[in-house]
């Protein structure tokens, strides 16, 4: 019986267990990468490169108005992909615009 080649979300499940990480990040860098096929309209990700990450990243900072750190997890998921599973360098100059630090300074009432 021939058996199916696997799905590339089956290859990223199957890389990350392979390397023993948590059940969580297996599950959050599935999103993200998800998140970034369908961004491009379900294009393949052999098919893109640093062009197409910058502007993931600068969508998800413009118009999804993330956190840094959500930004930062969404770009470590997709470099996760392409080195590790499709193993492929980047040109890792991705030049997208940053999400903005919070300004928020917690008050403290004295009592």
């Amino acid at each position: 019986m021939e058996q199916r080649p696997k799905k590339l979300l089956e290859q990223v499940q199957d890389v990350i267990r392979l390397k023993h990480y948590f059940y969580q990040t297996e599950k959050t860098y599935i999103y993200w990468i998800r998140h970034y096929i369908f961004f491009h309209n379900k294009r393949h990700p052999k098919d893109m490169g640093s062009k197409e990450i910058e502007e993931f990243l600068t969508h998800l900072a413009v118009n999804e108005n993330v956190a840094t750190s959500t930004q930062n997890q969404a770009l470590h998921a997709v470099i996760f992909l392409y080195k590790q599973v499709l193993k492929q360098d980047l040109d890792l100059k991705v030049d997208a615009v940053r999400a903005k630090k919070s300004k928020y300074l917690p008050v403290y009432k004295k009592r």
